[in-house]
């Protein structure tokens, strides 16, 4: 009997790569990017930065990134954070390697990790590629989480790492105060980690996990600069968390994680944070709109504190995602069987997303 080759380990051989179809169509609204580049303004500002940054290159960068982390807390303390200072800051190569990292630090073999389906499905890959056991729970046909069920299943497994997308990702549901907080006191000593890498899109009301910190030690709460602030390509992601977490975490990571290119970009888009945010107002608002305007179809449409919309149901979707394609438009495949995502684009992109889905449905429907 031959061995594979390579060697890979067991759990993973025939498992294929994470990564949404990369397709060059003219209307592109399948990965939550933001669809507003940053102005010349704070281009020149970026490269600017990083020309400083170059000259420097022949040494390592600073492995507590300070500056940044300074920079972090002070726009976090802007936007729902309650006296977080630089040392309860935690930043990576984007959220997903904060997520790998928390669970290197506090998931591993003979640990677990909870989350509720539907989720983020790199959740369950960050479990596997960091040995630790993947329970998943289920949220409500609405998409919200029934408490009751939480604890049952936290009481049940005593997981030691509680991952909940805030809003959710791909159905764009709010976690409520209250349900941060009854889980924080249901874990013990557990942690519970609120995603909100679409947290700046939220609704008028919605509050940000952030306003808990104090009250709780086992919560922590994690952004990006890839959506909101339109730095996808840039690769920066944190977390707030107390600093007894973020001292952690440093013991997992590899040296030098972040490169002195990334600091050097994300403090100067952090000097242009209103400028980069201008945009938000008007990405809700088409959010808004594109909801309404998808009931209006008659078809289901969760709802949604964050930059995409999950609407449904159909019973051939791809059959309705590659009707899209051919039409130009490029949307997400995911969620639960018959649902659809697509993300808020410009208004001239939300146009373009409607007509062809109208035809789309037009053909199908006949």
């Amino acid at each position: 009997m031959s061995t594979p080759w390579p060697p890979l380990r067991a759990e993973l051989q025939g498992i294929e790569p994470y990564g949404a179809p990369q397709l060059d169509l003219p209307v592109q609204l399948n990965v939550n990017e933001n669809p507003y580049g940053p102005s010349p303004e704070v281009v020149a500002d970026i490269a600017s930065a990083v020309a400083a940054a170059a000259s420097t290159l022949n040494r390592y960068p600073d492995r507590e990134f300070t500056e940044l982390r300074a920079g972090l807390a002070a726009y976090l303390n802007t936007d729902g954070g309650n006296a977080i200072t630089p040392e309860m800051v935690w930043a990576a190569n984007g959220s997903n390697e904060v997520m790998l990292q928390l669970l290197q630090a506090f998931g591993g073999p003979d640990r677990t990790a909870l989350s509720f389906a539907p989720t983020y499905s790199m959740y369950p890959e960050y479990a596997r590629d960091s040995n630790t056991t993947w329970v998943v729970g289920h949220r409500e046909d609405d998409f919200s989480l029934d408490l009751d069920h939480a604890r049952d299943l936290i009481r049940q497994h005593r997981p030691h790492v509680v991952l909940l997308p805030s809003p959710n990702n791909p159905t764009g549901t709010a976690l409520s105060p209250e349900v941060v907080g009854v889980l924080c006191e249901e874990l013990g000593e557990g942690l519970l980690v609120v995603d909100e890498a679409y947290g700046e899109f939220r609704r008028s009301g919605t509050p940000s996990a952030l306003e808990l910190l104090p009250t709780h030690r086992n919560l922590i709460v994690s952004r990006t600069m890839s959506k909101a602030f339109a730095l996808a390509g840039a690769r920066l992601g944190y977390l707030a968390a107390a600093r007894e977490i973020c001292d952690a975490i440093r013991v997992v990571r590899l040296p030098y994680h972040l490169s002195a290119v990334t600091q050097a970009t994300a403090l100067a888009a952090l000097r242009h944070a209103p400028e980069l945010l201008g945009k938000v107002d008007e990405l809700r608002l088409e959010r808004d709109a594109c909801v309404v305007w998808l009931r209006e179809q008659g078809l289901q449409v969760a709802e949604s504190d964050a930059n995409f919309a999950l609407f449904g149901t159909f019973e051939d979707r791809h059959a309705v995602w590659q009707g899209l394609v051919e039409r130009g438009v490029l949307i997400r495949e995911t969620g639960p069987d018959g649902w659809l995502r697509v993300s808020i684009g410009t208004a001239d992109e939300m146009t373009a997303f409607k007509n062809a889905l109208t035809e789309v449905m037009k053909e199908i429907n006949r």
